[in-house]
């Protein structure tokens, strides 16, 4: 399976703060909100929707194509990259932006405050798919996650032209995307992605019901946080999955990301929708047990050993038979 992942490849400055963000907040004084944090820790590591979800599949086995704009201090992550099994070579390569920087800082609760300097990622929109559908083929499954604008707008344009199924992702850029943008970006998708938060959002942006954005996809996946997820559609029954337990709860940084890898990577096997949210489910867990979006590791018997712990021996069975 032929897997084109669009989206952001950026440097991630993690911050934790001891507290809660809550104790901070002062109820009928939002709109003038204006609060500083001490921090007692920074970590600077890899990350970016697209390059974590291409790391997580390339780690599955996968051999994904990057899809995105990166900066001039582009080498050292791309050695990284290549060397996880990630397709790099049609990454446009700015000459005058540094790569995207995305910095979180996270609190007691797991509760984050994130921002985003979009860097090289602005040129994304000058990206062009028919390029690399010449070279690679006709791309099986194209995942546009949080980029540029105008360039996600224009990849789900482009692949629709030619038939491509879409898995639509715009999570983090949902707070930048008018209704009508996110209107364009869900409509048609074959899968559509979204925590429960954003799927409010959604609706509030749109103007659609929950039920008019699920009749507009032909899969609807949402996720729950540490309660997992579930899959929805109009032609078959929900499908709901529980998460693995967690060893310890380092930082949630990722999270989402690592999921969609998992799920794709058991699409790409050919496997039911219960089994690719398990297998994202556990690839989730192995990120919020690490500090950093692409830091985790496991060899093939630690993954299955701790997904028949969470999901029994047949799925470990049927999983194992692609897993090596």
């Amino acid at each position: 399976m032929k897997i084109g992942v669009a989206g952001s490849v950026g440097r991630d400055h993690i911050m934790t703060f001891p507290g809660k963000f809550s104790d901070s907040v002062v109820v009928g004084s939002l709109e003038k909100i204006s609060l500083s944090f001490l921090v007692d820790g920074l970590e600077v590591r890899r990350g970016g929707c697209a390059a974590n979800i291409c790391f997580g599949l390339g780690v599955l086995g996968h051999k994904p194509v990057l899809i995105a704009a990166v900066g001039k201090d582009w080498p050292d992550y791309n050695a990284w990259l290549t060397r996880h099994g990630v397709d790099t070579s049609h990454a446009l390569v700015s000459t005058t932006q540094f790569t995207a920087l995305f910095t979180v800082t996270t609190d007691s609760e797991h509760n984050q405050f994130a921002s985003f300097f979009p860097g090289a990622m602005s040129e994304a929109r000058d990206i062009e798919l028919q390029p690399i559908i010449d070279k690679e083929g006709t791309l099986d499954l194209l995942v546009i996650s949080p980029d540029d604008p105008s360039a996600m707008l224009r990849h789900t344009e482009v692949a629709r032209s030619k038939g491509i199924p879409i898995l639509a992702d715009p999570s983090q850029q949902m707070a930048r995307l008018s209704g009508e943008e996110i209107r364009a970006l869900i409509d048609g998708a074959t899968y559509l992605f979204m925590n429960e938060y954003e799927l409010a959002l959604a609706i509030q942006k749109t103007g659609w019901s929950d039920d008019e954005i699920l009749d507009r996809v032909k899969y609807r996946v949402v996720t729950l946080g540490a309660e997992g997820s579930r899959v929805e559609s109009r032609t078959s029954p929900t499908v709901t999955v529980t998460c693995p337990q967690e060893r310890a709860k380092v930082d949630p940084t990722g999270v989402g990301d690592s999921f969609r890898s998992g799920f794709v990577a058991g699409l790409a096997w050919g496997l039911s929708h219960e089994r690719c949210a398990q297998i994202g489910s556990m690839l989730a867990t192995y990120v919020i047990e690490t500090m950093g979006t692409q830091e985790y590791t496991f060899t093939p018997t630690e993954f299955l050993d701790r997904f028949e712990g969470a999901y029994g021996a047949d799925a470990r069975l049927e999983v194992a038979a692609h897993l090596h």
